[in-house]
């Protein structure tokens, strides 16, 4: 197979490098703050305290320690912050708790926090978090990322207009008026773009809070320009939002939510804040045409160590050595011997996790429960797949890297990487589904012989991470072999009989959709 460059492979260089940006070349290092009880990080508000004592949570991780220490503490948001930190760290908390605190105090509801992450799946998770703790403040949470009808979205996000239950209100006490009802709200970048641009009412002027999470990937894939939109349009109206339409006339720019410079209309005198922004995540890129597009403001880095990448501590990294021909064998024969524990296998495509996932189904009486996770199926399906993983009704869920990126799952135990990851970002990211929050973990990853070296010269850059070798009884395999002839047969047959090819049926499942896919007139909003 030939090797051939993607994108994000210009984030793969070695790790030596010396960074570009100033700024990051003297972070502060996460690693040398302690973990603090609930009851001892200064300023935070008592109820918050009560309610995280309730979910369990104790003590707070260093990651969390240090960013409230530079948002809360002395660093009172003065700065952006950017954080780097391995996966299953505690970054969403470390964020959230934050925010919420900062908005506790606030008297008028409306629009002031925007999380956005590139998946559906991952923005519902960010939003239980923040549902948990924004409550007891009297804050409310909403999302924006396509699970339910843009109908019912604006619904949760937008009160109706005191014009339109008094017709006889002045037009500019109305605008005057915020007509967000929500505080905080966690978004998708296409469903995002499809509020700013069709949802009247929707407005960014009076954002004070931007979480930009998994921000390599959010960086690097273009999602509709959501990013350079939500900056132009929370900017300070000095700045030109005009456009000329005929000589001597002047119109408002066709997207409404402009933040109007100097005193906020409507809130007694109160003056804009900055936008403050947060980013983070596990593999935080350091390409500086990429990290100019958010415009951060003396940006704080807060790193995990003194190398760019980490995997968690308790993480034991294995490989196993088998040729091409039989590595469904292994995997099936490595799966007996983990005993029935949660595992989730990647594959490099949602093809081959179908493929794989249909020629297991042909070994009868194998000792685990598994089933496939990939973009082919219905959000539906993936939902009700995930939730019986989570419970522990299936063993092992088999997919590509759509369950790579930030999916915790409490309990998980193995990881193995059924082909080799590309880069070592793919590596951290998928191994970081295990060993989460300081409990232990395992990955495997199965290699040819020919890719020993080059994956071995990849896990260097992650902190020198050694990786031990895993052998498997021969006899176990050799077991195997008769029911695997009939199993490829039988998968051959399967994929000649295919009405269409797998690819065809690929389908955006993330809550993104593609410019001009919704249509709806401004009429019908309410």
């Amino acid at each position: 197979m030939v090797s051939m460059k993607t994108k994000g492979q210009e984030d793969e260089a070695p790790e030596e490098r010396v960074p570009h940006l100033p700024w990051m070349r003297h972070p502060v290092d996460i690693d040398s703050f302690s973990g603090c009880p609930v009851t001892s990080l200064p300023r935070l508000d008592p109820r918050l305290a009560e309610v995280l004592q309730r979910m369990g949570i104790e003590s707070f991780f260093p990651v969390q320690v240090s960013t409230w220490l530079e948002t809360i503490g002395p660093g009172a948001f003065q700065r952006d912050i950017c954080i780097n930190s391995p996966t299953g760290s505690g970054k969403t908390l470390a964020y959230a708790l934050p925010i919420v605190q900062m908005l506790s105090t606030r008297k008028v509801r409306c629009l002031r926090a925007l999380v956005v992450l590139p998946t559906r799946d991952l923005a519902l998770q960010v939003k239980e978090v923040f549902d948990a703790i924004a409550p007891v403040v009297g804050l409310t949470v909403a999302s924006a990322v396509g699970q339910s009808s843009i109908a019912d979205e604006i619904s949760d996000l937008i009160k109706k207009s005191k014009q339109e239950l008094y017709p006889s209100l002045d037009d500019e006490y109305v605008e005057m008026e915020p007509q967000t009802k929500v505080d905080i709200l966690v978004a998708t970048p296409g469903r995002l773009m499809d509020h700013i641009n069709m949802t009247k009412g929707f407005s960014l002027e009076h954002l004070q809070y931007l979480v930009v999470d998994e921000t390599d990937r959010m960086l690097r894939e273009a999602y509709q320009s959501w990013l350079p939109t939500v900056i132009q349009f929370t900017r300070p109206t000095n700045q030109n939002h005009f456009r000329h339409d005929t000589p001597g006339r002047t119109l408002l720019h066709p997207l409404t939510t402009i933040r109007r410079s100097g005193v906020e209309r409507g809130f007694k005198g109160k003056c804009y804040p900055r936008l403050a922004k947060i980013v983070c995540s596990a593999t935080l890129t350091q390409d500086p045409s990429k990290l100019s597009q958010l415009e951060l403001h003396h940006p704080l880095l807060l790193n995990s160590g003194k190398k760019r990448y980490r995997i968690p501590t308790k993480l034991e990294s294995y490989k196993l050595i088998c040729t091409s021909n039989i590595k469904p064998l292994c995997l099936i024969v490595l799966l007996q011997e983990l005993r029935g524990e949660k595992c989730l296998v990647f594959t490099k495509s949602v093809d081959d996790s179908h493929r794989l996932s249909t020629l297991l189904g042909f070994f009868e009486d194998l000792p685990f429960k598994f089933s496939e996770f990939s973009s082919l199926q219905r959000e539906s399906t993936r939902r009700k797949t995930l939730a019986a993983f989570k419970e522990g009704k299936i063993d092992v869920l088999i997919g590509s890297d759509i369950m790579a990126r930030g999916i915790h799952i409490d309990g998980l135990r193995y990881v193995i990487n059924y082909e080799m990851p590309q880069y070592v970002k793919t590596y951290i990211h998928r191994a970081g589904r295990t060993a989460r929050a300081g409990e232990s973990g395992s990955c495997f990853t199965f290699l040819r012989k020919n890719e020993v070296k080059r994956f071995d010269k990849m896990l260097k850059k992650a902190d020198g991470s050694s990786c031990i070798l895993r052998s498997l009884p021969e006899e176990s395999i050799d077991s195997l072999r008769p029911v695997f002839e009939t199993a490829l047969e039988k998968l051959k047959d399967k994929l000649k009989g295919s009405a269409e090819p797998e690819a065809s049926k690929k389908s955006n499942k993330s809550g993104d959709k593609a410019p001009g896919a919704l249509k709806r007139k401004r009429g019908k909003q309410t």
